[in-house]
């Protein structure tokens, strides 16, 4: 039986990515024989403002070098805005630079961020146009937006819940997402973002809402997750995560 050591790089203020990704690899360990530890670096940040996520981000590389002490087999950047907010692309940058900082350290490891894991899983899905759920405020919920177009991904609508303060996006009800999920222009979507935020708690509404709109849902946890698996060269499934942890796109 093989453990592997899952890093996290996230905000001071996070609480969800330390519960949601433990949660559906714990659920994956009760079909799966592979185990898993988590560790975490943080970086400053408690509202969710472009100047703070600026200065977050310049935290990560320290991050990356102090998850690398204790040996990581793979790093997520938990922090989906502060990526797409610093430019078109940056996840590549990103995860490029702090995998750099892993093997100038003595420890190798992948590093996957959020913001393109969540890329990488709608076009898993082959989800060319999606709905979308954001707890940011407009100016920002519209940058993840175009990060998106960016990437090929139309956004036919979503929803900007305005919560700055980021104890406060984690405190918002997960149960709530399904009907906002229902409220947009989603018709048209190959599938529907249930949380474009690591912060945004969701996990727990992911099946439901799939149950409900018809089509895949998923969220920056899952897709994160599913990236992670992949980047450990594990079959990439979770069971009560939606379709794409199904085990069709493992």
């Amino acid at each position: 039986m093989t453990t592997y050591r899952i890093g996290q790089i996230v905000p001071s203020s996070n609480v969800t990515m330390e519960t949601e990704v433990p949660a559906l690899l714990r659920a994956r360990e009760t079909v799966a024989p592979e185990r898993f530890t988590f560790h975490s670096s943080r970086m400053r940040m408690t509202r969710v403002t472009p100047e703070q996520l600026r200065a977050m981000d310049a935290e990560s590389d320290r991050c990356a070098d102090e998850l690398s002490d204790a040996r990581m087999d793979v790093i997520g950047y938990a922090c989906l805005v502060a990526v797409m907010a610093t430019g078109h692309g940056y996840h590549r940058d990103a995860e490029r630079r702090l995998h750099l900082r892993t093997v100038r350290n003595g420890a190798p490891a992948p590093v996957v961020t959020s913001a393109g894991a969540l890329v990488a899983g709608l076009r898993e899905l082959g989800a060319a146009k999606v709905a979308m759920v954001t707890p940011y405020l407009r100016p920002l919920a519209r940058t993840v937006v175009e990060y998106l177009a960016a990437e090929g991904i139309e956004v036919l609508d979503h929803a900007a819940l305005e919560i700055a303060d980021n104890l406060d996006v984690a405190a918002h009800d997960p149960a709530r997402l399904p009907a906002i999920a229902r409220g947009l222009a989603h018709a048209e979507a190959d599938a529907v973002v249930l949380s474009a935020c690591v912060q945004l708690p969701s996990l727990s509404a992911v099946e439901e809402a799939e149950q409900q709109l018809g089509k895949p849902v998923v969220s920056a946890a899952v897709c994160t997750t599913h990236q992670l698996l992949r980047a450990l060269g594990l079959p990439a499934f979770a069971p009560g995560a939606g379709h794409l942890l199904s085990g069709a796109y493992a």
